[in-house]
Protein backbone atom coordinates (compact mmCIF):
# COMPACT_ATOMS: atom_id res chain seq x y z
CA UNK A 1 0.00 0.00 0.00
CA UNK A 2 0.92 3.50 -0.82
CA UNK A 3 0.67 6.36 1.47
CA UNK A 4 -2.00 8.50 -0.12
CA UNK A 5 -3.72 5.51 -1.76
CA UNK A 6 -7.66 6.63 -1.77
CA UNK A 7 -9.70 3.19 -0.90
CA UNK A 8 -13.40 4.26 -2.03
CA UNK A 9 -16.40 2.29 0.15
CA UNK A 10 -19.82 2.36 -0.71
CA UNK A 11 -22.66 1.41 1.98
CA UNK A 12 -24.53 -1.77 1.11
CA UNK A 13 -27.56 0.33 -0.18
CA UNK A 14 -25.63 2.58 -2.98
CA UNK A 15 -26.48 5.40 -1.57
CA UNK A 16 -23.55 6.62 0.38
CA UNK A 17 -19.61 6.72 -0.98
CA UNK A 18 -16.84 7.85 1.31
CA UNK A 19 -13.15 7.98 -0.09
CA UNK A 20 -10.67 6.94 2.59
CA UNK A 21 -7.06 8.38 2.08
CA UNK A 22 -4.08 5.37 3.36
CA UNK A 23 -1.71 7.02 4.87
CA UNK A 24 1.13 5.41 7.49
CA UNK A 25 -1.03 1.77 7.35
CA UNK A 26 -4.14 3.18 8.10
CA UNK A 27 -7.08 5.56 6.90
CA UNK A 28 -8.04 8.66 7.97
CA UNK A 29 -11.52 10.67 7.90
CA UNK A 30 -12.69 13.96 9.26
CA UNK A 31 -15.82 13.71 12.01
CA UNK A 32 -17.89 14.93 9.24
CA UNK A 33 -17.23 12.01 6.92
CA UNK A 34 -17.63 9.91 10.16
CA UNK A 35 -21.19 11.12 10.51
CA UNK A 36 -21.68 10.65 6.56
CA UNK A 37 -20.53 7.25 6.72
CA UNK A 38 -22.59 5.72 10.02
CA UNK A 39 -25.32 7.87 8.57
CA UNK A 40 -25.54 10.24 12.01
CA UNK A 41 -25.36 13.73 13.12
CA UNK A 42 -22.01 15.51 13.31
CA UNK A 43 -23.15 16.13 16.97
CA UNK A 44 -23.58 12.34 18.06
CA UNK A 45 -19.77 11.42 16.26
CA UNK A 46 -18.51 14.34 18.42
CA UNK A 47 -20.27 13.30 21.80
CA UNK A 48 -18.63 9.50 20.73
CA UNK A 49 -15.48 10.49 20.04
CA UNK A 50 -15.48 12.62 23.37
CA UNK A 51 -16.34 9.53 25.43
CA UNK A 52 -13.87 7.27 23.80
CA UNK A 53 -10.98 9.64 24.64
CA UNK A 54 -12.91 10.44 28.50
CA UNK A 55 -12.80 6.48 28.81
CA UNK A 56 -9.44 6.33 27.87
CA UNK A 57 -10.02 3.84 24.96
CA UNK A 58 -8.14 5.54 22.33
CA UNK A 59 -5.18 7.96 23.08
CA UNK A 60 -5.79 10.87 21.54
CA UNK A 61 -2.28 11.44 20.44
CA UNK A 62 -2.11 8.18 18.48
CA UNK A 63 -5.86 8.43 16.45
CA UNK A 64 -5.51 12.18 15.44
CA UNK A 65 -3.27 14.02 12.74
CA UNK A 66 -4.11 17.23 10.76
CA UNK A 67 -3.71 17.14 7.09
CA UNK A 68 -4.29 19.82 4.11
CA UNK A 69 -7.77 19.89 2.47
CA UNK A 70 -8.92 22.57 -0.19
CA UNK A 71 -12.08 24.15 1.28
CA UNK A 72 -14.84 25.54 -1.44
CA UNK A 73 -13.44 28.88 -1.17
CA UNK A 74 -10.01 27.75 -3.21
CA UNK A 75 -8.10 27.93 0.15
CA UNK A 76 -5.80 25.17 1.82
CA UNK A 77 -6.68 24.88 5.90
CA UNK A 78 -5.87 22.11 8.35
CA UNK A 79 -8.77 20.04 9.18
CA UNK A 80 -8.71 17.01 11.98
CA UNK A 81 -8.72 13.40 11.21
CA UNK A 82 -9.46 10.10 12.91
CA UNK A 83 -7.69 7.21 11.91
CA UNK A 84 -9.29 3.72 11.28
CA UNK A 85 -9.06 2.70 14.93
CA UNK A 86 -11.40 5.91 15.99
CA UNK A 87 -13.73 4.83 13.53
CA UNK A 88 -14.32 1.66 14.01
CA UNK A 89 -14.83 2.10 18.08
CA UNK A 90 -17.39 4.99 17.12
CA UNK A 91 -19.04 2.60 14.40
CA UNK A 92 -19.34 -0.07 17.69
CA UNK A 93 -21.04 3.15 19.39
CA UNK A 94 -23.95 4.08 16.70
CA UNK A 95 -25.12 0.77 16.90
CA UNK A 96 -26.60 0.91 13.19
CA UNK A 97 -26.76 -1.04 10.30
CA UNK A 98 -23.96 0.75 8.79
CA UNK A 99 -21.81 0.64 11.59
CA UNK A 100 -22.40 -3.05 11.30
CA UNK A 101 -21.28 -2.99 7.49
CA UNK A 102 -18.42 -0.91 7.65
CA UNK A 103 -16.73 -3.42 10.48
CA UNK A 104 -17.60 -6.05 8.25
CA UNK A 105 -15.64 -4.80 5.15
CA UNK A 106 -12.79 -2.62 7.29
CA UNK A 107 -11.99 -6.53 8.65
CA UNK A 108 -12.33 -7.94 5.43
CA UNK A 109 -11.83 -5.95 2.14
CA UNK A 110 -9.59 -3.17 4.16
CA UNK A 111 -7.29 -5.40 6.12
CA UNK A 112 -6.41 -7.32 2.90
CA UNK A 113 -6.12 -3.67 1.27
CA UNK A 114 -3.86 -2.43 3.84
CA UNK A 115 -1.43 -5.29 4.29
CA UNK A 116 -1.53 -6.53 0.85
CA UNK A 117 -1.71 -3.02 -1.24
CA UNK A 118 -4.17 -4.78 -3.93
CA UNK A 119 -5.03 -1.73 -5.78
CA UNK A 120 -8.64 -2.98 -5.40
CA UNK A 121 -10.38 0.59 -6.30
CA UNK A 122 -8.40 1.77 -9.17
CA UNK A 123 -10.76 1.28 -12.04
CA UNK A 124 -13.83 2.46 -9.58
CA UNK A 125 -11.77 5.92 -8.58
CA UNK A 126 -11.23 6.91 -12.02
CA UNK A 127 -14.53 5.80 -13.48
CA UNK A 128 -16.55 7.78 -10.47
CA UNK A 129 -18.61 10.32 -11.63
CA UNK A 130 -19.27 12.77 -8.56
CA UNK A 131 -15.48 12.58 -7.27
CA UNK A 132 -13.84 15.53 -8.03
CA UNK A 133 -10.79 15.16 -5.84
CA UNK A 134 -8.83 15.40 -9.10
CA UNK A 135 -10.73 17.84 -10.83
CA UNK A 136 -9.65 20.43 -7.65
CA UNK A 137 -6.36 18.88 -7.83
CA UNK A 138 -5.65 19.53 -11.68
CA UNK A 139 -7.12 23.38 -10.99
CA UNK A 140 -4.86 23.83 -8.07
CA UNK A 141 -1.81 22.69 -10.40
CA UNK A 142 -3.10 25.01 -13.08
CA UNK A 143 -3.40 27.65 -11.01
CA UNK A 144 0.71 27.16 -10.06
CA UNK A 145 1.82 27.09 -13.62
CA UNK A 146 -0.47 30.54 -14.47
CA UNK A 147 0.93 31.65 -11.14
CA UNK A 148 4.05 34.95 -10.89
CA UNK A 149 5.77 33.36 -8.08
CA UNK A 150 9.41 32.38 -8.51
CA UNK A 151 10.23 28.61 -9.45
CA UNK A 152 10.57 27.24 -5.76
CA UNK A 153 8.22 28.32 -4.49
CA UNK A 154 6.01 26.94 -7.41
CA UNK A 155 7.51 23.46 -6.65
CA UNK A 156 6.57 23.95 -2.66
CA UNK A 157 3.06 24.67 -4.00
CA UNK A 158 3.22 21.42 -6.47
CA UNK A 159 4.58 19.75 -3.68
CA UNK A 160 1.51 21.14 -0.90
CA UNK A 161 -0.95 19.26 -3.74
CA UNK A 162 0.25 15.51 -1.80
CA UNK A 163 -2.43 14.03 -0.13
CA UNK A 164 0.07 13.70 2.64
CA UNK A 165 1.36 16.92 3.24
CA UNK A 166 1.13 19.23 6.34
CA UNK A 167 3.32 22.23 6.28
CA UNK A 168 3.69 22.45 10.53
CA UNK A 169 5.61 19.25 10.02
CA UNK A 170 9.64 19.14 10.09
CA UNK A 171 9.79 15.88 7.83
CA UNK A 172 7.74 18.47 5.29
CA UNK A 173 10.26 20.94 5.73
CA UNK A 174 12.97 18.60 5.77
CA UNK A 175 11.72 17.20 2.47
CA UNK A 176 11.54 20.25 0.43
CA UNK A 177 15.09 21.08 1.25
CA UNK A 178 16.04 17.88 -0.22
CA UNK A 179 14.02 19.04 -3.00
CA UNK A 180 15.61 21.98 -3.52
CA UNK A 181 19.25 20.60 -3.54
CA UNK A 182 18.12 17.68 -6.37
CA UNK A 183 16.94 20.76 -7.96
CA UNK A 184 19.75 22.52 -8.01
CA UNK A 185 22.32 20.04 -8.07
CA UNK A 186 21.05 19.29 -11.54
CA UNK A 187 21.52 22.91 -12.95
CA UNK A 188 24.80 23.73 -10.79
CA UNK A 189 26.27 20.41 -9.90
CA UNK A 190 26.12 21.40 -6.24
CA UNK A 191 23.99 21.64 -3.15
CA UNK A 192 22.57 24.58 -1.83
CA UNK A 193 25.35 24.69 0.90
CA UNK A 194 28.22 23.80 -1.73
CA UNK A 195 27.03 26.91 -4.28
CA UNK A 196 27.10 29.80 -1.21
CA UNK A 197 30.17 28.42 0.35
CA UNK A 198 31.64 28.52 -3.60
CA UNK A 199 30.27 31.42 -4.75
CA UNK A 200 30.25 33.89 -1.30
CA UNK A 201 33.16 36.22 -2.04
CA UNK A 202 34.68 38.99 -0.34
CA UNK A 203 36.23 40.25 -2.98
CA UNK A 204 33.60 40.11 -5.77
CA UNK A 205 31.05 42.81 -6.25
CA UNK A 206 28.06 42.55 -4.22
CA UNK A 207 29.89 39.69 -2.93
CA UNK A 208 29.08 37.17 -5.53
CA UNK A 209 25.42 37.47 -4.95
CA UNK A 210 23.67 38.10 -8.46
CA UNK A 211 19.92 38.75 -6.78
CA UNK A 212 19.06 40.57 -2.97
CA UNK A 213 15.75 41.97 -1.70
CA UNK A 214 17.30 46.25 -1.01
CA UNK A 215 19.33 48.48 -3.07
CA UNK A 216 22.71 46.68 -1.66
CA UNK A 217 23.12 43.34 -0.29
CA UNK A 218 22.21 42.79 3.21
CA UNK A 219 23.34 39.59 6.27
CA UNK A 220 19.87 38.14 5.77
CA UNK A 221 20.30 37.44 1.81
CA UNK A 222 23.95 35.77 1.46
CA UNK A 223 22.49 32.52 3.37
CA UNK A 224 20.51 31.82 0.40
CA UNK A 225 21.47 29.50 -2.26
CA UNK A 226 19.15 31.02 -5.19
CA UNK A 227 20.94 34.26 -4.71
CA UNK A 228 24.19 33.25 -6.06
CA UNK A 229 22.21 31.84 -9.66
CA UNK A 230 23.08 33.06 -13.23
CA UNK A 231 20.42 34.28 -14.75
CA UNK A 232 21.43 31.01 -17.38
CA UNK A 233 21.26 28.67 -14.28
CA UNK A 234 17.70 30.62 -13.49
CA UNK A 235 16.68 30.39 -16.71
CA UNK A 236 17.50 26.00 -16.94
CA UNK A 237 16.27 26.32 -13.51
CA UNK A 238 12.52 27.69 -14.54
CA UNK A 239 12.73 25.47 -17.93
CA UNK A 240 12.89 22.20 -15.65
CA UNK A 241 9.68 23.58 -13.35
CA UNK A 242 7.73 24.00 -16.42
CA UNK A 243 8.27 20.58 -17.60
CA UNK A 244 7.90 19.44 -14.22
CA UNK A 245 4.56 20.76 -13.74
CA UNK A 246 3.55 19.43 -17.25
CA UNK A 247 3.88 15.81 -15.75
CA UNK A 248 1.96 16.34 -12.65
CA UNK A 249 -0.49 17.85 -14.78
CA UNK A 250 -0.29 14.60 -16.56
CA UNK A 251 -0.93 12.87 -13.73
CA UNK A 252 -3.76 14.76 -12.44
CA UNK A 253 -5.37 13.97 -16.02
CA UNK A 254 -4.79 10.25 -15.56
CA UNK A 255 -6.86 10.65 -12.07
CA UNK A 256 -3.66 8.96 -9.78
CA UNK A 257 -3.11 10.14 -6.21
CA UNK A 258 0.42 11.22 -5.53
CA UNK A 259 2.17 11.80 -2.01
CA UNK A 260 5.12 13.35 -0.73
CA UNK A 261 7.99 10.62 -1.52
CA UNK A 262 6.25 9.61 -4.70
CA UNK A 263 6.67 13.46 -6.17
CA UNK A 264 10.39 12.72 -4.81
CA UNK A 265 10.97 9.48 -6.38
CA UNK A 266 9.36 11.18 -9.65
CA UNK A 267 11.48 14.19 -9.56
CA UNK A 268 14.44 11.65 -9.41
CA UNK A 269 13.29 9.85 -12.62
CA UNK A 270 11.88 12.97 -14.17
CA UNK A 271 15.30 14.35 -14.14
CA UNK A 272 17.30 11.03 -15.67
CA UNK A 273 14.64 11.37 -18.11
CA UNK A 274 15.64 14.71 -19.05
CA UNK A 275 19.65 13.82 -18.54
CA UNK A 276 19.92 15.75 -15.63
CA UNK A 277 22.76 15.41 -13.28
CA UNK A 278 20.88 13.09 -9.99
CA UNK A 279 22.00 14.02 -6.44
CA UNK A 280 22.22 10.66 -4.72
CA UNK A 281 24.23 11.64 -1.62
CA UNK A 282 23.73 14.62 1.23
CA UNK A 283 26.53 16.38 -0.27
CA UNK A 284 29.63 17.25 0.88
CA UNK A 285 29.16 20.54 2.98
CA UNK A 286 26.70 21.03 5.93
CA UNK A 287 24.55 24.20 4.99
CA UNK A 288 25.88 25.62 9.01
CA UNK A 289 29.10 25.58 8.16
CA UNK A 290 28.34 27.46 4.73
CA UNK A 291 26.46 29.95 6.25
CA UNK A 292 29.16 30.75 9.04
CA UNK A 293 31.61 30.98 6.17
CA UNK A 294 29.29 32.86 4.72
CA UNK A 295 29.32 35.43 7.24
CA UNK A 296 32.50 35.44 7.77
CA UNK A 297 33.04 36.63 4.23
CA UNK A 298 30.25 39.19 4.33
CA UNK A 299 32.13 40.61 7.44
CA UNK A 300 35.13 41.67 5.46
CA UNK A 301 32.67 42.77 2.29
CA UNK A 302 30.89 45.08 4.67
CA UNK A 303 34.29 46.58 6.05
CA UNK A 304 35.20 46.83 2.75
CA UNK A 305 32.32 48.54 1.39
CA UNK A 306 31.85 50.68 4.27
CA UNK A 307 35.50 52.11 3.86
CA UNK A 308 34.64 52.79 -0.01
CA UNK A 309 31.20 54.61 1.20
CA UNK A 310 33.38 56.70 3.40
CA UNK A 311 35.70 57.49 0.62
CA UNK A 312 33.08 58.47 -2.07
CA UNK A 313 31.60 60.57 0.66
CA UNK A 314 33.76 62.85 1.01
CA UNK A 315 34.66 63.17 -2.70
CA UNK A 316 31.19 64.01 -3.01
CA UNK A 317 31.94 66.47 -0.07
CA UNK A 318 34.80 67.99 -1.67
CA UNK A 319 33.09 68.22 -5.18
CA UNK A 320 30.56 70.11 -2.95
CA UNK A 321 32.45 72.38 -1.41
CA UNK A 322 34.42 73.12 -4.70
CA UNK A 323 31.29 73.94 -6.33
CA UNK A 324 29.71 75.97 -3.22
CA UNK A 325 33.39 77.84 -3.42
CA UNK A 326 33.18 78.59 -7.37
CA UNK A 327 29.63 80.20 -6.63
CA UNK A 328 31.03 82.26 -3.88
CA UNK A 329 33.93 83.36 -6.42
CA UNK A 330 31.11 83.72 -8.91
CA UNK A 331 29.49 86.52 -6.66
CA UNK A 332 32.02 88.02 -5.81
CA UNK A 333 33.58 89.36 -9.18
Amino acid sequence: MRNGELIIYQTEDGLTEINLTAIDGTVWLTQDEIADLFDKGRSTVTEHIKNIFSESELDKSSVCRNFRRTAKDGKDYDVLHYNLDMILAVGFRVRSPRGTQFRRWANTVLNEYLVKGFAMDDERLKQTENWDYFDEWLARIQDIRASEKRFYQKVKDLYATAVDYDKTSEQAQLFFKKVQNKMLWAVTGKTAAELIADRSNSKKANMGLTSFKGRIVRKSDIGTAKNYLHKEEIEELNRIVIMYLDYAEDQAKKRKTINMYEWSDKLDAFLEFNERDLLTHAGKLKMELAKRLASERYFEFDIKRKKAEAIAADEEDIKDLEIFQKKLSNRAS
